[in-house]
């Protein structure tokens, strides 16, 4: 007998092919995250205030292409359903614009700079084309809030093990594959990662279904785009979540310049094969997984909300401690970075669950699925937030006078320190506190639950 869609849970298998998803996505995101200010200024010779202009004048094409990628989705009919189909089609062109940002060709100073803007644009544009269906998935996948949360934790598993893969790897592949040759080393590095990112996004889209079926999306873009905005837990969680990501990014933008000028120990193998950067940005990776992995037995105690505004409290706390740890005590930053990052797993396995609950009330309140639409907003909050993340150590490096390949001055370490520690803190201080105005709580979500799996059950019978 065929299952009711309202009821039916997911398996286990195609939990970990929805979650693998955002592997294929840290493998770029990760990458970007870690190392393309650092590529930019110490590699190819792009000046740091010119890189962070870059990158958040970039964003405007953002601004427009996330929700408009919703809209697109939403209205999308297939035989593979509405999401999916973009795992398949975008995959390619994905891999190959991850490629052409790291291709470093010999350019004048504003050529470099040109090209990196172009190649930014079109990287981003495709990474949008991708990855808001992929969360909108997210949405239609199930019914059920606690699957949801379920499938979202493992989403996280995965996505904190592909950016686990590449600050465990990508250093000491950018030495093997480049040898003397840093550029060489990054252009050969992101093939792997890109040839990897395809192959996954297709399971993907072989194992996972769209369980919820929207009727045909007959409203204008208008009539979507007002009732999105009379969402206020959505508006909420969409500024919470941009100022989460600012933090985090902005913390690791800034760890290799840390170890390489702060701290002193950027050189040689530290541990296995990984120097010191490479090894606090893991360990700080395992705190994201095991952060993500207690997730759902913490909601099983809590309110959402409440979660969100202990871990980020706490994350602050931890950063301003690192803040006052001197160069020596290097396994103390170590323990203090991976205990924040493990807050941080718990956060971000809350924040696209909860972007999931938002695009639920709205079809609640409206009788109308945009998931594609509200769930674009995770995506627009975690591009924007990594752009401007990843723009604020570079302007910061600038007012500080850094000078890439130098000993620093005094006032150039300060700013290291800062861009690293106090900035994260404020903005993981703040993201925390804004939640106090999210109000979709558990008694409300078992509500909306209930009354949308009785319109289902009816509309699967008829």
């Amino acid at each position: 007998m065929k299952q009711n869609p309202a009821t039916e849970r997911l398996s286990f298998k195609e939990k970990i092919g929805y979650g693998l998803g955002d592997m294929a996505s840290n493998f770029y995101m990760g990458f970007f995250g870690l190392f393309l200010l650092y590529y930019y200024t110490d590699v190819w010779g792009i000046s740091p205030a010119a890189a962070a202009t870059m990158l958040l004048v970039t964003k405007i094409v953002d601004a427009i292409s996330d929700p408009a990628m919703g809209l697109i989705a939403d209205r999308t009919q297939s035989r593979w359903g509405k999401y999916r189909p973009y795992l398949l089609w975008m995959a390619i062109p994905y891999a190959l614009l991850g490629y052409l940002l790291f291709l470093g060709p010999e350019l004048s100073d504003f050529g470099k700079l040109a090209f990196a803007y172009v190649s930014y644009t079109l990287v981003m544009l495709a990474y949008t084309a991708i990855n808001v269906p992929y969360s909108a998935l997210l949405a239609v996948i199930s019914p059920v809030a606690e699957e949801r949360t379920k499938a979202t934790q493992f989403r996280f598993i995965f996505a904190s093990l592909g950016t686990l893969s590449v600050g465990a790897m990508a250093k000491p592949l950018v030495n093997f594959f480049g040898g003397e040759d840093e550029l060489l080393g990054f252009r050969l590095t992101i093939v792997l990662f890109a040839v990897l990112s395809v192959l996954i996004f297709w399971i993907t889209f072989a194992t996972t279904r769209e369980r919820i079926q929207p009727k045909a999306h007959k409203s204008s873009v208008k009539e979507d785009t007002v009732a999105l905005l009379k969402n206020g837990s959505w508006i909420v969680l969409m500024f919470s979540g941009i100022l989460i990501v600012v933090g985090l990014v902005a913390r690791f933008a800034s760890l290799a310049f840390y170890t390489k000028y702060y701290l002193g120990q950027d050189e040689g193998t530290f541990f296995l094969w990984m120097d010191r950067t490479s090894f606090i940005v893991s360990c700080g990776l395992v705190g994201q997984l095991l952060g993500a992995l207690v997730t759902p037995s913490l909601v099983k105690m809590g309110d959402k909300r409440v979660l969100m505004i202990w871990a980020n409290l706490l994350h602050s706390v931890l950063l301003v401690a690192c803040y006052f740890v001197p160069p020596a005590a290097y396994v103390t930053t170590v323990v203090l970075h991976s205990l924040g990052i493990f807050t941080f797993g718990v956060v971000i396995t809350l924040l696209f669950a909860m972007y999931t609950d938002c695009a639920e009330y709205g079809e609640w309140k409206t009788g109308k699925n945009c998931a594609g639409l509200t769930v674009s907003a995770s995506m627009f909050s975690l591009k924007f937030g990594s752009a401007v993340g990843g723009a604020l150590p570079g302007f910061i490096l600038a007012w500080f006078g850094f000078v890439a390949n130098q000993e620093q001055t005094e006032s150039a370490v300060l700013g290291i320190r800062l861009m690293s520690n106090a900035l994260p803190a404020l903005f993981f201080l703040s993201g925390g506190l804004l939640m106090i105005f999210y109000k979709i709580d558990r008694d409300t979500l078992a509500k909306i639950e209930g009354e949308l799996a009785e319109r289902r059950t009816r509309n699967y019978e008829a």
